[in-house]
Protein backbone atom coordinates (compact mmCIF):
# COMPACT_ATOMS: atom_id res chain seq x y z
CA UNK A 1 0.00 0.00 0.00
CA UNK A 2 2.85 2.44 0.79
CA UNK A 3 4.21 1.87 -2.74
CA UNK A 4 0.87 3.02 -4.17
CA UNK A 5 1.02 6.31 -2.26
CA UNK A 6 4.62 6.83 -3.37
CA UNK A 7 3.64 6.30 -7.02
CA UNK A 8 0.84 8.84 -6.57
CA UNK A 9 3.12 11.50 -5.09
CA UNK A 10 5.74 10.83 -7.77
CA UNK A 11 3.15 11.19 -10.56
CA UNK A 12 1.69 14.39 -9.08
CA UNK A 13 5.12 16.00 -8.67
CA UNK A 14 6.07 15.09 -12.25
CA UNK A 15 2.77 16.56 -13.50
CA UNK A 16 3.62 19.73 -11.60
CA UNK A 17 6.78 20.10 -13.65
CA UNK A 18 5.06 19.50 -16.99
CA UNK A 19 1.45 20.74 -16.68
CA UNK A 20 1.11 24.53 -16.41
CA UNK A 21 -2.18 24.51 -14.45
CA UNK A 22 -1.21 21.78 -11.99
CA UNK A 23 -1.19 22.90 -8.32
CA UNK A 24 2.32 21.45 -7.84
CA UNK A 25 3.72 23.74 -10.57
CA UNK A 26 4.32 26.31 -7.84
CA UNK A 27 5.68 25.15 -4.51
CA UNK A 28 7.20 26.71 -1.41
CA UNK A 29 10.96 26.48 -0.88
CA UNK A 30 12.42 26.93 2.59
CA UNK A 31 16.08 27.70 3.21
CA UNK A 32 18.03 28.53 6.36
CA UNK A 33 21.20 30.58 6.16
CA UNK A 34 23.81 31.43 8.76
CA UNK A 35 21.34 33.72 10.54
CA UNK A 36 19.30 30.58 11.48
CA UNK A 37 16.10 32.20 10.20
CA UNK A 38 13.85 30.10 7.95
CA UNK A 39 13.10 31.88 4.67
CA UNK A 40 10.16 30.84 2.51
CA UNK A 41 9.43 31.69 -1.08
CA UNK A 42 7.43 30.34 -3.99
CA UNK A 43 9.35 28.76 -6.85
CA UNK A 44 8.33 27.25 -10.18
CA UNK A 45 9.03 23.54 -10.52
CA UNK A 46 10.76 23.11 -13.89
CA UNK A 47 11.69 19.43 -13.93
CA UNK A 48 11.16 16.26 -11.88
CA UNK A 49 13.03 13.09 -12.78
CA UNK A 50 11.88 9.54 -12.06
CA UNK A 51 14.31 9.62 -9.10
CA UNK A 52 12.51 12.81 -7.95
CA UNK A 53 15.46 15.11 -8.48
CA UNK A 54 13.63 18.43 -8.69
CA UNK A 55 14.85 21.44 -10.68
CA UNK A 56 14.04 25.14 -10.47
CA UNK A 57 15.61 28.28 -11.94
CA UNK A 58 16.63 31.44 -10.13
CA UNK A 59 18.93 34.45 -10.32
CA UNK A 60 22.35 33.41 -9.01
CA UNK A 61 22.53 36.65 -6.98
CA UNK A 62 19.36 35.85 -5.01
CA UNK A 63 19.29 35.26 -1.25
CA UNK A 64 18.21 31.65 -1.77
CA UNK A 65 21.53 30.93 -3.50
CA UNK A 66 23.43 32.58 -0.66
CA UNK A 67 21.47 30.43 1.83
CA UNK A 68 22.08 27.26 -0.20
CA UNK A 69 25.82 27.96 -0.17
CA UNK A 70 25.63 28.38 3.63
CA UNK A 71 23.35 25.37 4.22
CA UNK A 72 22.43 22.91 1.45
CA UNK A 73 19.54 21.40 3.43
CA UNK A 74 16.22 22.73 2.12
CA UNK A 75 12.53 21.87 2.30
CA UNK A 76 9.76 22.02 -0.28
CA UNK A 77 6.01 22.11 0.33
CA UNK A 78 3.38 21.16 -2.26
CA UNK A 79 -0.40 21.27 -1.80
CA UNK A 80 -3.16 20.04 -4.10
CA UNK A 81 -6.44 21.62 -2.90
CA UNK A 82 -8.83 19.41 -4.89
CA UNK A 83 -7.15 16.17 -3.83
CA UNK A 84 -6.41 17.46 -0.30
CA UNK A 85 -2.88 16.20 -0.79
CA UNK A 86 0.18 17.72 0.88
CA UNK A 87 3.73 16.65 0.05
CA UNK A 88 6.70 17.80 2.13
CA UNK A 89 10.21 17.16 0.85
CA UNK A 90 13.54 17.54 2.63
CA UNK A 91 16.67 17.38 0.54
CA UNK A 92 20.02 18.77 -0.48
CA UNK A 93 20.10 21.67 -2.92
CA UNK A 94 22.86 21.60 -5.50
CA UNK A 95 23.62 24.47 -7.85
CA UNK A 96 24.11 22.97 -11.30
CA UNK A 97 27.20 24.59 -12.81
CA UNK A 98 27.42 22.31 -15.85
CA UNK A 99 27.62 24.89 -18.63
CA UNK A 100 26.30 22.53 -21.33
CA UNK A 101 23.09 21.56 -19.50
CA UNK A 102 22.67 25.13 -18.24
CA UNK A 103 22.91 26.47 -21.80
CA UNK A 104 20.31 24.04 -23.12
CA UNK A 105 17.93 25.01 -20.30
CA UNK A 106 18.60 28.72 -20.88
CA UNK A 107 17.92 28.34 -24.60
CA UNK A 108 14.53 26.79 -23.75
CA UNK A 109 13.47 29.72 -21.53
CA UNK A 110 10.94 31.90 -23.40
CA UNK A 111 12.40 35.24 -24.48
CA UNK A 112 9.90 37.18 -22.36
CA UNK A 113 11.00 35.25 -19.25
CA UNK A 114 14.74 35.70 -19.82
CA UNK A 115 14.54 39.27 -18.52
CA UNK A 116 13.95 37.85 -15.03
CA UNK A 117 17.63 36.83 -15.01
CA UNK A 118 19.10 39.94 -16.64
CA UNK A 119 18.40 42.80 -14.23
CA UNK A 120 21.40 45.02 -13.61
CA UNK A 121 20.71 44.89 -9.86
CA UNK A 122 20.36 41.76 -7.73
CA UNK A 123 16.91 40.57 -6.63
CA UNK A 124 15.81 42.17 -3.37
CA UNK A 125 17.75 45.39 -3.86
CA UNK A 126 15.80 48.53 -2.98
CA UNK A 127 14.63 50.64 -5.92
CA UNK A 128 12.72 53.90 -6.17
CA UNK A 129 10.33 52.94 -8.97
CA UNK A 130 9.26 49.42 -10.01
CA UNK A 131 8.66 50.67 -13.56
CA UNK A 132 12.29 51.70 -13.98
CA UNK A 133 14.44 48.58 -13.94
CA UNK A 134 17.59 48.32 -16.00
CA UNK A 135 18.26 45.12 -17.94
CA UNK A 136 21.56 43.79 -19.21
CA UNK A 137 21.93 42.99 -22.90
CA UNK A 138 24.95 40.70 -22.95
CA UNK A 139 24.86 39.13 -19.51
CA UNK A 140 22.53 36.92 -17.53
CA UNK A 141 22.47 35.58 -13.99
CA UNK A 142 20.53 32.42 -14.83
CA UNK A 143 21.04 29.65 -12.28
CA UNK A 144 19.79 26.07 -12.16
CA UNK A 145 19.20 24.42 -8.79
CA UNK A 146 18.53 20.73 -8.24
CA UNK A 147 16.99 19.33 -5.06
CA UNK A 148 18.02 15.76 -4.19
CA UNK A 149 15.41 14.53 -1.70
CA UNK A 150 16.26 12.33 1.26
CA UNK A 151 12.88 12.48 3.05
CA UNK A 152 9.34 12.84 1.72
CA UNK A 153 6.08 13.03 3.66
CA UNK A 154 2.77 12.25 2.01
CA UNK A 155 -0.41 13.49 3.74
CA UNK A 156 -3.83 12.78 2.24
CA UNK A 157 -6.79 14.32 4.06
CA UNK A 158 -9.76 11.99 3.68
CA UNK A 159 -12.53 10.34 5.63
CA UNK A 160 -12.81 8.23 7.63
CA UNK A 161 -9.01 8.35 8.13
CA UNK A 162 -6.29 10.65 6.92
CA UNK A 163 -3.22 8.90 5.54
CA UNK A 164 0.32 10.00 6.35
CA UNK A 165 3.46 8.23 5.17
CA UNK A 166 7.10 9.21 5.66
CA UNK A 167 9.52 7.94 3.01
CA UNK A 168 13.24 7.93 3.76
CA UNK A 169 15.84 7.47 1.05
CA UNK A 170 18.05 4.43 1.44
CA UNK A 171 20.96 3.78 -0.91
CA UNK A 172 18.81 3.25 -3.99
CA UNK A 173 15.23 2.99 -2.76
CA UNK A 174 12.61 4.64 -0.58
CA UNK A 175 11.53 3.08 2.72
CA UNK A 176 8.01 4.07 3.82
CA UNK A 177 6.50 4.17 7.31
CA UNK A 178 2.93 5.09 8.20
CA UNK A 179 2.60 7.97 10.69
CA UNK A 180 -0.23 9.26 12.82
CA UNK A 181 -1.74 12.11 10.78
Amino acid sequence: MKATFFKELQAEIQKGATEKGHPFRYCTLATVGLDNMARLRTIVLRKATDELILTFFTDKRSKKIIHIKENKKVSLLFYHPKKLLQIRIEGLAIVNNDSKSKKSLWDAVPEASKKDYTTSEAPGKEIKDPDIIEYLKDEDHFCVVEIHPFKIEYLKLKRPNHIRVRYSKTKSDWDGKFLVP
